[in-house]
């Protein structure tokens, strides 16, 4: 069994923030994969299903996000769940828009949901880091992380759900490198093949049909070299 959880803060205030996007993840798995209906559970939200013919319980903390060992604390300890059974998806400052990156264990960088959920689980989870980009000045984290993401974000986000979706299973079966591959082939753009050389047959390349440039016959123009000889030049002086 696994315990798949999407940090956020609740509410319809919160729902289009950046800071929201790992609750974005767990709906879009339930929404692909046929999960049972959300209930409250778990000081959150839950939803259970299969990926892979392993059962999993989807949660989204109700705790807001600076609290959200609560809510997972409580769940994994419900359900007898070790760290190892354990995956976290979370907004990444670090990581470019539409970028994704499964690691497991490490610190918390400073995002507060992980830091409450190692004080209540320890660090030795899964993190499914889902990039936002970064505002570009640490005085301006908090202002961005608990804005909207913008219309034009729309295409990245997504793709990157259905990338998620199209994952889940291979997340379940313990291949994030699998997983990480599917998530790529729906955010990566296709570019255009570049242009084939034509194959070589061995063929000589046909004779040019242009006309050769037209070679002078008569050299009349002035400055030309006079070419008759002596007795020619004056034989015509006296024409």
């Amino acid at each position: 069994m696994l315990l798949l959880v999407g940090l956020g803060n609740p509410g319809a205030k919160y729902a289009q923030n950046r800071h929201n996007i790992g609750f974005m993840a767990v709906d879009a798995i339930a929404d692909d994969h046929g999960f049972g209906p959300w209930r409250s559970k778990f000081q959150g939200k839950v939803s259970e299903g299969v990926l892979a013919g392993e059962k999993v319980v989807l949660l989204k903390p109700g705790t807001f996000m600076n609290l959200s060992g609560q809510s997972v604390g409580e769940a994994a300890r419900f359900y007898k769940l070790g760290p190892a059974e354990v995956t976290v998806f979370h907004d990444e400052l670090d990581l470019a828009p539409g970028k994704l990156r499964v690691k497991r264990g490490g610190g918390h960088a400073g995002h507060n949901g992980l830091r409450s959920i190692q004080s209540h689980l320890g660090a030795d989870y899964a993190r499914v880091r889902l990039g936002i980009g970064h505002p570009g000045h640490k005085d301006r984290v908090t202002h961005y992380v608990l804005q909207d993401f913008s219309k034009a974000d729309g295409d990245w986000i997504d793709d990157l759900m259905r990338g998620i979706a199209d994952g889940a299973p291979w997340l379940a079966e313990g291949k994030p490198d699998r997983f990480q591959n599917a998530v790529a082939q729906r955010t990566t753009p296709n570019h255009p093949a570049s242009p084939k050389p034509a194959p070589d047959t061995g063929a000589k390349p046909a004779p040019s049909t242009a006309p050769a440039p037209e070679q002078a016959t008569e050299n009349t123009g002035e400055g030309a070299e006079d070419t008759r000889s002596p007795l020619q030049r004056l034989v015509d002086r006296f024409r």
